[in-house]
C-alpha cells in the first residue's frame, strides 16, 4: 500500500477529556524515549488537562488508525508582531511503535497544515526538535519544513 493510501486510512480529530489518560501516558514515553526523562504522571495529566480547559493555551489533536488511537501531536500559539500572525507550534508529538512508519506524522502535519493555510493570522508552522534526532528532521523536511536557523536557549525557574 502506498504512503498516500496509508494515510487516507488515518483520521484527526481534537482530543478531548477521554484521550487524557492516553495523552498523559503518551507524553511520559515519548520524554523517556527522546530524552530519558522521567515525567510526574499527575503533572503531565494536569497540564494536559490545562490545555483542554483554556483552548487559548492551545489544543491537542489524536490520529486514529483503523479506528485506534495511534498518535498525537499539540498545537500551541505564539504572537510575531513581526508578521502580525500568530506561529502554531506543534509539541508534544508521538506515534504509537506499532503505527510508526504508517504516515500517523504526516497526517497530523498535513491537517494541521491545512488548518493553519484557512486560518487568518496563522503565519506558519513551527516546532523544535533535538540535533540528534536525524530520523525527525528528515521526516519534517520531507513534509515541506526547513530549519530556520535558530538555536533554542531555556532558564527553568523553580
Amino acid at each position: 500500500m502506498s504512503r498516500e493510501a496509508a494515510e487516507s486510512l488515518i483520521v484527526v480529530r481534537p482530543a478531548g477529556v477521554d484521550d487524557v489518560p492516553r495523552l498523559r501516558d503518551w507524553a511520559r514515553a515519548m520524554a523517556l524515549e527522546t530524552e530519558h526523562k522521567q515525567l510526574d504522571p499527575a503533572t503531565v495529566e494536569a497540564g494536559i488537562r490545562a490545555v483542554l480547559d483554556e483552548p487559548g493555551r492551545g489544543a491537542y489533536l489524536v490520529a486514529e488508525h483503523h479506528g485506534e488511537p495511534a498518535g498525537t501531536l499539540m498545537l500551541t500559539y505564539e504572537w510575531s508582531d513581526w508578521r502580525n500572525g500568530d506561529w502554531w507550534w506543534i509539541q508534544s508529538v508521538y506515534v504509537a511503535p506499532e503505527h510508526r512508519r504508517q504516515g500517523v506524522y504526516a497526517a497530523l502535519y498535513r491537517h494541521v497544515h491545512a488548518r493553519a493555510e484557512m486560518t487568518p493570522r496563522v503565519c506558519g508552522l513551527r516546532l523544535y526538535v533535538e540535533r540528534d534526532n536525524a530520523a525527525a528532521q528528515r521526516t519534517y523536511e520531507r513534509l515541506g519544513m526547513v530549519d530556520a536557523g535558530y538555536r533554542m536557549y531555556e532558564a527553568p525557574t523553580p
